[in-house]
């Protein structure tokens, strides 16, 4: 006969390892023999009679009614004389220490409870505490010793016990761990024994031991499922190689592949099956069988909706949605669907799922609907803020906003602002996916009064613009706004810096501004690595006595760069301009300012730049600005260090000199939000009547 093959089939097994099952034990196959015959299948007796009455002692002199022998007199006669020939001597006896080294390990149930215990006849009595260590051996190069630490009953334990039994306890579970762990990473060969030893002073050692056996690798993989387009996705997706060891993460993390790629390629009802492994102790490897119901190729058709209290209809989310219909299936389109819907802040609840409709599609395919369960949530938001800043002292600000006022995601917004140097009112009306997915449309008015050193203020204006932003659900490569506004603003003006002489002027305002954003890092609030480009340009005319056309347009560049999973350098540059009019035909609202938390730092609100006789601000025509940051992250908790840099000029060219710098610390505390900002700094080389230091509290890094 050819080699005898020994085969181990396991159902389910890497399943119950993941889930923390115990495992059952890995046992030869073996076929009952045909000739075996169970007991109770005769009525015949297991001794004919007349064997039986053989076999019964002699009754002396033949007289069956005579008594019979006593048991002693009969086994008296079945041996033999202490005349007979002498037996053979017993086999000697091994040394003393090879008897020890054969002995088996106790057995838990052998270990002798300490005296003090068991001599304690008061039930009621505080019992001593039992003292314990923890050996482990036998794990070797498996690489599993430390995770079986981290969850070992008799180490989480740290070495003591109410009593003995618990210990026994502890030692059995950390057993079954072990045996789960190595079956975990394809020793389906392992076994694990514990013991108790009790040492001096009755302390108590525990011992587990392991032996690993041979690891088992992935022999033949096996996929039954239907053709599928391309002919080789659910290969493709399934990424395991013969040869591979048997790990149940592995295997678990290939077979969840399978169920995110076929979604994502057309087939939305795919469904994974149970995988079957046949384990060859001879060859150590395994074979493995994955069988997958890929179901209908699909396409998409359209959208429906229900629920009770709905915030807007399927109308809105075709606008919405990414996809056109007829398209192949892509579940990653119906994700971004379902993140859309949650972003525009109206539901308490929404889930989106494919629905079969039985209906032929283009290209063979079967038409999908999205079916839309919605709940509306609360439409109304009050919230506020407050703060203190140099420069700017305190300021409040609350805004009641309706977020679907006007449905489809028409919000009305009211906003008042309550501080000593600022105060004003507004009112706002914005509309989400104007028309088209992520484009915001948005017109108010304002009515604002600001008193800084730089200026006074009191501003009414009307705007009106279109936009697409990053939020921090859905971070955009490439950003834009553009639109229009119109402000009468009645401002007091230094007519002379060198006599600090003030006017009040009222000038006429108009304004196109357009901006344009390319954002490649990594996070909107704390980005690690990438970079991000933004230009703002704003043609605009001022109406004051003649009419004075110019350009007022910025550029800012930041760039991240890991140094070490701990360590990011962060850099921040600027540069404005105001060109094409004399600085004071501008109105000092609309000049060219620096200094601040957004700015730089260790400087007061505006306080960078030209300044009268009284040293109060006058603002500029141009600035240029920089930072850098070293920021240190350990947990979730972190420091930075940086230098800021800048200055504001009357000229309409930056000319990089003169360059006032502020230095800092600052500490962060990360969020799943984003990081909580606080930064302390000061300016160097101070000049009268500049700020000693400052501080700047926030959310997000600071550019």
């Amino acid at each position: 006969m050819g080699r005898e093959r020994q085969a181990l089939h396991v159902r389910r097994l890497l399943g119950l390892l993941l889930l923390g099952a115990s495992p059952l034990p890995l046992a030869a196959q073996t076929q009952p023999s045909s000739s075996s015959t169970a007991a109770g299948d005769t009525d015949e007796p297991i001794v004919p009679n007349d064997e039986f009455d053989a076999r019964m002692p002699k009754v002396e002199g033949g007289n069956p009614s005579a008594p019979l022998p006593s048991i002693d007199s009969w086994i008296d006669q079945q041996m033999p004389s202490q005349s007979a020939a002498p037996t053979a001597l017993p086999p000697a006896i091994e040394p003393a220490e090879e008897q020890e080294l054969a002995r088996p390990l106790p057995p838990l149930d052998s270990v002798t409870v300490p005296a003090t215990v068991a001599a304690d006849s008061d039930p009621d009595a505080k019992l001593p505490e039992i003292r314990y260590a923890t050996q482990i051996e036998g794990f070797g190069k498996t690489g599993l010793e430390d995770e079986f630490r981290s969850e070992s009953a008799l180490i989480d334990g740290k070495g003591r016990a109410d009593t003995a039994t618990m210990v026994q306890q502890r030692a059995r579970e950390d057993e079954k761990l072990a045996v789960r762990l190595l079956y975990s990473e394809g020793y389906y060969d392992a076994t694990a024994l514990s013991s108790l030893e009790q040492g001096p002073e009755n302390a108590l050692k525990a011992i587990v031991s392991v032996t690993p056996g041979k690891r088992y690798k992935i022999g033949n993989i096996v996929i039954t499922a239907d053709p599928t387009v391309p002919p080789d996705l659910v290969r493709s997706s399934l990424p395991l190689k013969t040869g591979d060891y048997i790990v149940a993460v592995n295997v678990e993390s290939a077979e969840a592949n399978v169920g995110v790629r076929l979604p994502e390629n057309g087939y939305p009802f795919a469904k994974v099956g149970q995988r079957d492994i046949l384990l060859d102790p001879a060859t150590v490897t395994g074979d493995y069988t994955l069988p997958v119901d890929v179901g209908p190729r699909g396409s998409f058709r359209r959208i429906t909706t229900s629920g009770a209290k709905q915030a807007f209809g399927a109308d809105h989310m075709e606008v919405i949605r990414r996809y056109k219909p007829g398209e192949l299936y892509d579940s990653r389109k119906v994700d971004d669907l379902r993140k859309a819907l949650v972003a525009t802040g109206l539901f308490s609840s929404v889930a989106v799922e494919p629905v079969r409709t039985g209906e032929p599609g283009p290209d063979g395919t079967e038409y999908v609907d999205l079916a839309v369960e919605q709940e509306a949530g609360p439409p109304r938001t009050l919230a506020g803020e407050a703060g203190y800043g140099t420069g700017q002292g305190f300021r409040a600000e609350g805004t009641w906003t309706h977020r679907n006022f006007f449905p489809p995601e028409g919000a009305l917004i009211a906003g008042v602002v309550a501080g000593t140097q600022e105060q004003g009112v507004s009112g706002t009306f914005r509309r989400s996916n104007a028309g088209k997915r992520d484009r915001t449309f948005q017109t108010g008015i304002t009515l604002n009064h600001q008193n800084y050193d730089a200026y006074e203020a009191f501003t009414a204006g009307v705007n009106i613009g279109w936009s697409r932003q990053s939020t921090p659900i859905f971070q955009k490569r490439w950003t834009y706004s553009y639109g229009a506004e119109i402000l009468g603003t009645n401002e007091q003006v230094v007519v002379d810096p060198a006599t600090g002489d003030k006017t009040r002027r009222t000038y006429l305002i108009g304004g196109l501004p357009v901006q344009i954003g390319y954002d490649r890092s990594n996070d909107l609030l704390n980005p690690t690595k990438g970079f991000r480009a933004n230009l703002r340009a704003e043609p605009e005319g001022s109406l004051q006595g003649t009419f004075s056309p110019y350009l007022r347009a910025t550029f800012d560049l930041s760039g991240y760069y890991p140094v070490s999973d701990s360590l990011v350098i962060a850099g921040r540059a600027r540069v404005g301009t105001i060109s094409g009019v004399a600085r004071d035909d501008v109105a000092p609202s609309r000049r060219i300012y620096a200094g601040g938390g957004g700015s730089v730092r260790g400087y007061g609100y505006q306080e960078l730049g030209p300044k009268d006789v009284n040293n109060d601000p006058i603002g500029g025509r141009s600035v240029n600005e920089f930072a850098v940051e070293g920021r240190y992250r350990f947990g979730n908790y972190g420091v930075v260090a940086f230098v800021d840099g800048g200055q504001v000029y009357e000229s309409q060219i930056p000319k990089f000199s003169d360059m006032r710098y502020g230095v800092g610390i600052g500490g962060r505390f990360y969020t799943n939000f984003g990081p909580f900002r606080a930064d302390v700094a000061m300016p160097i080389n101070r000049q009268p009547g500049e700020s000693k230091f400052a501080i700047y509290i926030g959310i997000g890094q600071a550019f």
